[in-house]
């Protein structure tokens, strides 16, 4: 069961590490490449404060964004800012957000983010948590995928493994962890996501096994997946997020 609240609490926990370590950086540093292709640390920082926003905007029941050219042009218009400047509106748009979650609300409602894509509202603080611990790794300046908190690296495993069932030409993959549990994703037509989250048996075509940083980094890009161990066949390309 999901726990906005505790949700909530995650978020301003990992911005505090955000904001505290993004603060040792200077102006010439949040100019330089982020490991996201094109984006420089000042895009990522820009980026976490629109989407905050954006964020706040699906929980008062508005679009997400006037626009996806919109929302790429506010980007780059704030990615080249100073240092003081980017920290100011992350933790700003930050505060934003938890004022938006901390109104009385019904968290069961449905509610719509970008490209028509719908969840419950009580999802959403996860997903800004995502962006979050994400981002955080993608600046570059010491956080890594074996830094981040464990429930977290679980919760988005499970998430990925979950949206990427059934995507089209990916086959059924047996997800091993380094736990024990099986997480099935892929062309798992016709099993429950309670039998997959049990870790029924089924027929797999290819078994990926290895450390939760590392199969979480396959799973949302941010690593080719050399450190998995692969059974049964090379592995296979994950659509886009």
């Amino acid at each position: 069961m999901i726990d906005h609240a505790h949700d909530l609490a995650s978020v301003r926990d990992a911005t505090d590490r955000l904001l505290a370590a993004a603060a040792k950086l200077d102006n010439a540093s949040v100019a330089e490449p982020s490991r996201l292709p094109g984006w420089t640390r000042g895009h990522v920082l820009a980026h976490l404060a629109r989407n905050a926003d954006a964020l706040v905007n699906v929980l008062a029941g508005r679009p997400m964004y006037v626009s996806g050219e919109a929302r790429d042009a506010d980007i780059e218009r704030d990615a080249p800012r100073g240092l003081a400047e980017q920290l100011a509106d992350v933790r700003e748009s930050a505060e934003r957000f938890a004022a938006q979650g901390a109104e009385p609300a019904d968290w069961s409602r449905t509610v719509e983010l970008r490209n028509g894509v719908t969840d419950s509202a009580s999802r959403v603080p996860f997903r800004r948590l995502v962006e979050v611990e994400l981002h955080h790794v993608d600046l570059g300046i010491g956080y890594e995928l074996e830094d981040l908190p464990a429930e977290f690296t679980q919760r988005e495993i499970n998430f990925l493994a979950d949206r990427f069932r059934n995507a089209s030409g990916l086959p059924a993959v047996a997800i091993r962890q380094d736990d024990g549990r099986t997480l099935f994703t892929g062309a798992v037509e016709g099993v429950t996501r309670e039998q997959v989250e049990r870790g029924h048996e089924h027929t797999w075509d290819i078994a990926v096994s290895g450390r939760q940083a590392d199969l979480l980094g396959w799973l949302s890009g941010r690593r080719d997946g050399s450190a998995l161990t692969p059974e049964g066949g090379p592995l296979p390309a994950l659509p886009p997020l």
